[in-house]
């Protein structure tokens, strides 16, 4: 007889218990809607679990609008796509789905109401979440069955001060709690792109630069209307210093900067700074960064989705930072930590030289009285220093 399986686990403290190996006949659910940086954050879990139980049939409840990153997952049975703007109809459709999939076991890896409600509706005996003291909702954590252990973050190399957790840091506790039979072993972080979605980035870059002699320079353009956002008329002056010293520089756009996109292309339109405004394709974009990262590229990007499948990639990130707590929501691996020295990752962070007080608040609306002068007060000139510091180091790579 197997022992206690991955169901009837009595409370949600965080603890250890025994876990019999999954069969065929299982069914895992892993529930992380949006947005996509929080979809890349839970890469790890979906690794762990498809290296964990590789006979159990496992799906991934997530929003339409980043479904397509997580449907091309080696090893990912089924996706759950939820309109969240689609009123009572989206709820019932997803009920259905969640009905027809059965799951056995079901992990919340949002940490939310509406995540512990779908988790709930599911039907799994077991369902699996955070530690309870780092749900962004707290009440959720009231249905789960189990917990994580709490997740710490990564002090700085050298410092034995306590740091706040990162995001991935309570993906991975997750991780490590839904499948402790992987010991301590590194887990993948990566969106896992075969070698033709790979083979298709490096054509899609070398159609936009052409051949490379030295490594280029990325920069994404934010939303207009995210007050983490840097100003385009600073992207456009660090991209002219970037092209007046021979940089290949690139600019990327998304659907929601298409706008901003096609007035920074024209405001370029006298030097060889190439674009792509509009692009679409998530896992096209995993793989244009992937491309870019076998050339030592530098992406300069401020907090969003882009910047950390960027990350997740192993394309070395110069963040842009302002409102958000990069300690939390940053490039990861945090920069200058054991975990960034043993993935060779050499992300960078850039403040304002004189960064307001309130900042970081972690706000969605700026309150100061200037305006939004932690992102526009940081300069072109003090990031293209931090891109020409690490060029004079040598690159990115360890």
């Amino acid at each position: 007889m197997a022992a206690p399986g991955p169901r009837n686990v009595e409370n949600a403290r965080p603890q250890k218990r025994p876990f019999r190996i999954v069969t065929a006949t299982d069914r895992i659910l892993l529930v992380r809607l949006s947005h996509l940086g929080d979809v890349v954050h839970a890469l790890p879990v979906f690794h762990a679990l498809r290296e964990g139980y590789p006979g159990a049939e496992i799906a991934w409840a997530v929003q339409h609008e980043f479904a397509e990153l997580v449907e091309g997952l080696p090893g990912l049975d089924r996706t759950i796509r939820f309109d969240r703007r689609g009123g009572p109809r989206a709820w019932v459709a997803l009920h259905a789905e969640l009905a027809r999939f059965h799951a056995d076991w079901a992990i919340d890896a949002q940490g939310n109401t509406k995540s512990s409600w779908i988790t709930l509706m599911s039907g799994a005996g077991r369902r699996s979440g955070y530690h309870p003291a780092q749900w962004r909702e707290p009440f959720g954590a009231l249905g789960m069955t189990d917990a994580a252990e709490r997740a710490h973050g990564s002090a700085p190399n050298g410092s034995s001060s306590a740091v706040p957790s990162h995001a991935i840091d309570r993906a991975l506790a997750l991780a490590r709690h839904v499948a402790p039979h992987l010991g301590s072993r590194p887990l993948r972080t990566d969106p896992a792109l075969s070698e033709s979605e790979c083979a298709s980035g490096r054509t899609q870059l070398a159609a936009a630069l052409g051949p490379l002699e030295q490594p280029p320079v990325l920069i994404h353009l934010g939303v207009p209307t995210d007050i983490r956002t840097w100003p385009a008329e600073h992207v456009v002056a660090l991209a002219k210093r970037l092209a007046s010293e021979g940089t290949p520089t690139l600019i990327l756009s998304g659907p929601a900067e298409e706008q901003t996109g096609t007035a920074v292309e024209s405001a370029l339109a006298d030097t060889p700074v190439r674009h792509l405004v509009g692009q679409r394709g998530l896992r096209q974009l995993a793989a244009l960064f992937r491309a870019a990262a076998e050339h030592d590229a530098q992406l300069v990007a401020c907090d969003s989705g882009p910047m950390h499948l960027a990350a997740a990639c192993g394309l070395a990130v110069t963040a842009l930072a302002g409102p958000q707590d990069v300690r939390r929501t940053g490039p990861w691996p945090v920069p200058h930590t054991a975990e960034a020295s043993a993935r060779g990752l050499d992300h960078r962070v850039v403040l304002a030289e004189e960064a307001p007080a309130c900042a970081p608040c972690l706000a969605r609306r700026c309150r100061h009285t200037g305006g939004n002068v932690c992102m526009s007060e940081l300069s072109p000139e003090r990031v293209l220093e931090r891109l020409s510091t690490r060029r004079r180091l040598g690159g990115v790579r360890a």
